[in-house]
């Protein structure tokens, strides 16, 4: 287990409750065991995305955005070093196939690439039930958000270690369930009290969860935004494997009226994920800065 980063059983609940809402409010990062996604299907989903980004630069740029950013991103002067995959929709099969027909995945990769997307899908879900009883609250936090799907790959050369692989950066969305390179580290995630960064190295087997923006909104400001970046640390090839739970695919998202009161006031004026992600856009302001222009008055 990396130090700092709280280790949580998906099997212990609700005793593990407190623990996971604490993880939520103290660093916005954790790590999950006992998730029930197979280790054999996160290699060969591993080994399916390695295939993908290696292919040829025509067939990548195929995979053309349904929202801003959602599809392929190439190597970038803020980014040289990075480049990915996407997808947005996971939980939809359909949005699923069309991801494998425009990169001309194998019927192998293809049933890969269903059976994980279908099984990360679930697992988000799961996590935003344990969140929602964790928090007093009933019901489905998650049921028919939009998910995005992003693989991930960092040319690491000689000439590029102790640079940055990507740009501190908090996630627009909810949260984050990343697979990581179980060989290859570099994410480090930043503590809120003291603004150091944590390094956050690779556990096999595990999946680790951060959280966006999106979720100090609807927390009304108890969750935290981590803030991350990935570093360079050796000459080599690191993959990894994100899926982002966004928001509400069209109503606002707001604080429950459970976590709103007159001791706790509405932190946050509701905004719906899709004016959120142009906002941030619009400003460049992509490390949690941009949730300060929906302060209400009284906050």
């Amino acid at each position: 287990m990396a130090t700092g980063v709280p280790l949580i059983d998906l099997q212990d609940f609700p005793s593990q409750s407190q623990k996971l809402i604490e993880a939520c409010e103290e660093l916005g990062c954790f790590r999950i065991i006992n998730h029930q996604i197979p280790i054999t299907l996160m290699s060969e989903m591993k080994s399916v995305v390695r295939s993908l980004l290696d292919l040829p630069m025509e067939i990548k740029r195929r995979n053309t955005d349904a929202i801003a950013g959602s599809g392929y991103v190439a190597p970038s002067k803020a980014n040289p070093h990075y480049e990915g995959l996407g997808l947005y929709d996971l939980g939809s099969a359909d949005a699923v196939q069309a991801f494998c027909t425009q990169l001309d995945a194998s019927p192998q990769q293809r049933e890969t690439i269903l059976r994980y997307s279908q099984a990360i899908h679930e697992l988000a879900m799961e996590i935003g039930r344990k969140l929602a009883q964790s928090m007093g609250l009933a019901g489905d936090l998650f049921m028919g958000w939009p998910c995005q799907f992003r693989i991930n790959k960092y040319n690491f050369t000689p000439e590029t270690v102790g640079s940055s692989g990507v740009q501190i950066h908090t996630d627009s969305g909810f949260l984050t369930i990343l697979q990581e390179d179980e060989n290859v580290g570099g994410l480090e995630v930043m503590e809120k009290k003291s603004g150091a960064f944590i390094a956050v190295d690779p556990s096999p087997g595990t999946l680790l969860v951060n959280l966006g923006d999106i979720a100090t909104v609807w927390s009304n400001g108890r969750f935290c935004n981590v803030r991350h970046r990935v570093q360079c640390k050796e000459a080599t090839i690191r993959v990894s494997i994100a899926m982002f739970v966004l928001g509400p695919e069209a109503a606002a998202v707001e604080a429950p009226p459970e976590l709103a009161d007159s001791e706790h006031p509405r932190l946050y004026v509701p905004i719906t994920f899709e004016d959120y992600r142009k906002l941030r856009l619009s400003t460049g302001l992509r490390a949690g800065e941009a949730l300060e222009l929906l302060r209400t008055p009284n906050s």
